[in-house]
Order: structure tokens, then sequence, then C-alpha cells
């Protein structure tokens, strides 16, 4: 079974053959909503609104442990998550498809780890490499395979959001070498590590980030939902072939 997160504007995904709904509930409480049950092109899948139903929980107060735990249930072979981000390198510009390989974490006050309890043994684990790179391959070829154009790497700037950046925190976040800037990157990675669980994103460029390409004064923040609705298609598309180059 796959399992896909949507992000903003991927709440639902119009070529899943929906046989049910289910809520599950987890020691850390529910996940942002019930999880939708289907196939795509005959294969089992599991979709999950990261921001619940009609968009409505914000990137700071989702709760990702109880989201990545009820999927860890299912034992899904790979789970792909779908972000919107700003661009900060100049050659992400909105539209673009980005798998990227490395994250920065820079939120705060958030549950960010299942080991936390102090009767637990203290555990670490290995973030060298954040993505599963099993599949990342596997959103790569499928997007070869669906003829869509994505960029192959980048470093995600993980910040707390709702807000936007300002120009010299993006300045800042290029300067630690940030290539794209999202809000709900961390602790969602690390969350499916700790849980052993095969996790890559593929990720939207949704608009310029703070003070880069035509957003020098201001983020037009119309324009970004028109930019991740035609860009969704592209997405939609490869999640299609990714069932293709999937075995299980």
């Amino acid at each position: 079974m796959l399992a896909i997160i949507g992000g903003s504007g991927l709440t639902q995904l119009s070529c899943l053959e929906i046989s049910h709904r289910q809520i599950i509930r987890t020691p850390y409480g529910e996940p942002s909503g019930p999880l939708t049950f289907g196939k795509i092109r005959d294969r089992d899948i599991v979709f999950l609104a990261r921001h619940g139903h009609g968009h409505t929980i914000p990137p700071h107060a989702i709760n990702y442990r109880a989201n990545l735990w009820a999927l860890h249930s299912l034992q899904p072979s790979h789970v792909i998550a779908v972000a919107s981000v700003g661009g900060i390198h100049a050659d992400l510009a909105p539209g673009r498809l980005v798998v990227p390989d490395q994250i920065i974490d820079y939120t705060y006050g958030r549950e960010f780890t299942y080991f936390g309890d102090k009767d637990q043994r203290v555990r670490h684990i290995d973030f060298t490499l954040p993505y599963s790179q099993i599949t990342r391959v596997l959103l790569l070829q499928a997007a070869e395979l669906a003829q869509e154009a994505v960029v192959k790497g980048g470093v995600y700037a993980a910040t707390q959001g709702p807000r936007l950046e300002t120009a010299a925190e993006i300045n800042r976040l290029e300067r630690d070498g940030a290539d794209m800037v999202g809000m709900t990157g961390m602790p969602e990675t690390a969350l499916a590590r700790e849980l052993g669980l095969n996790y890559a994103t593929i990720a939207v460029v949704a608009n310029h980030a703070a003070g880069r390409g035509t957003n020098v004064t201001a983020i037009p923040l119309k324009e970004i939902y028109a930019v991740l609705e035609k860009a969704m298609v592209g997405v939609r598309t490869i999640l299609e072939h990714v069932v293709s180059c999937h075995g299980d």
C-alpha cells in the first residue's frame, strides 16, 4: 500500500477510486482527519489531508505525530508527502516541482519526537539523509515516466508559520544553504524516520519567496492558489505513474 499526504492545493485526489474512509485513533490523539482508502490503477492507496477537511489546520497546529502514527499502523511500503513551498533559488520559479534531498529545521514548540518520554531509554536516529532514497528514486522514475519535469534535489527550509517570511529571513535561509521554504516539512520528516517509514516529499513551488523574483515588496497571495491549482495537475500525474513504478 502507498500512503500519500496531501498539503496545500492537494486536499483530495481526483484520480483515487475511493472505497471507504476510516478514523484511526492513536496514542498521540487524532490525525488531521479520516484516512481515505481507495485505488489508483488497481493499487491500494491511503490518503490523508495534512491540513484537515477544508484546509482548516495551520502548519504549527498539525498533529504530526498522530498523522504519521496512523499511517505507520497500516504498514505502507512508501509515504509520499506533497507540500507547497516558496522558491528561494533563482531556478525555482512558481510552478516548478522539486524532490528535495535535504532539510533544515527552523520550527519550534511542535511535538517533534516519539522518543521524548522520560521513562524511555535515550534513542537517536541517523538523519544524515533525511528522505528515503528508495522513495525519492521512485518519485523521480515516476516523473520521468509521466514526462513531468522535476528538480532532482534541493534543501527545504522548514519554518514555523503561519505567516510568510520577511525578505531578511529569506536572505538568512539562503545563506544557510536553503533552496526553498515551507512550513510542514518538520517534524513530519523526522517522525517518519523515527518510525522507519520510506518517506519522501514532492514540493510544488507556489511562489517566489519574499524579496525574490517578482515578489520584491510583497507576495500576491491570490496568485499562489492559481499556481498551485495548475501545478497540482502535474503532481497528480506523477502520483498516478508512481504505481506503475512501484512493486509490492
